[in-house]
């Protein structure tokens, strides 16, 4: 059974989503503010949790801050419709994807689903392997999805790893938006969307330069990005 926690201070909101979710197979649990629901989330063994922006207490973005000072369970964020500084804090912040509310609970279930594919090792057969990848100083480990980097551990979101296995499997290529946001968040890319570029922009903070001052992740203007290591 797949534990879901659904953090958000609409009641009503949560129970229809919870039924909903139940319905399709998973296990649901609901947290009615952001304190509570990074208490839940931390406490509990969830799976995937879906965070509201807007709430008492606790807005989502500093629960989601806390909760990634301690666990990497995968997020999906519910932003404004509309509200795009929501949803750049919210990935900057570490969150896999968001969705715009109001939304449906058809769309937050293919969002959830499409996210614990790449988590539960689904994804990587499609490109072909699901041994380790090394190249250069980065190696990586997609059964456990883990990353390092020389020597030391890469802390990424399941979307940041996603998105890195991806450049990695196709070093030296140049690989576009879409097929990353494919890829990494299971959905077709849309205009103006700027998830890619920002799990992107965490990807090349936590990753650093190169030996001469480049990053290892490389913009294809036009095109999308490359991974250079060798």
């Amino acid at each position: 059974m797949v534990n879901v926690l659904l953090v958000d201070d609409d009641r009503e909101l949560c129970a229809m989503q919870a039924d909903y979710l139940t319905a399709d197979g998973f296990d649901v649990s609901c947290a009615y503010d952001g304190e509570a629901g990074v208490a839940a989330a931390l406490g509990g063994e969830f799976s995937i949790i879906v965070l509201d922006v807007m709430m008492p207490r606790l807005n989502g973005i500093d629960a989601l801050r806390r909760i990634r000072q301690e666990s990497s369970v995968p997020v999906i964020m519910l932003t404004a419709r509309g509200d795009g500084v929501d949803r750049v804090l919210g990935l900057e912040f570490g969150a896999d994807d968001y969705v715009p509310k109001p939304c449906t609970p058809r769309e937050l279930v293919a969002r959830i689903r499409a996210i614990l594919r790449r988590t539960q090792g689904a994804a990587l057969p499609r490109l072909g392997t699901s041994s380790d990848v090394e190249i250069g100083p980065l190696k990586l480990s997609p059964q456990q999805r883990q990353a390092s980097w020389g020597n030391a551990a890469l802390d990424l979101t399941s979307t940041e790893f996603s998105v890195l296995e991806l450049l990695a499997l196709r070093s030296g290529e140049s690989v576009s938006k879409q097929d990353i946001s494919e890829h990494a968040l299971g959905r077709t890319l849309t205009k103006y969307d700027r998830s890619i570029d920002v799990h992107v922009s965490n990807l090349r903070q936590k990753l650093g330069l190169l030996g001469d001052g480049r990053s290892p992740v490389q913009t294809v203007r036009g095109i999308g990005y490359q991974l250079i290591l060798v």
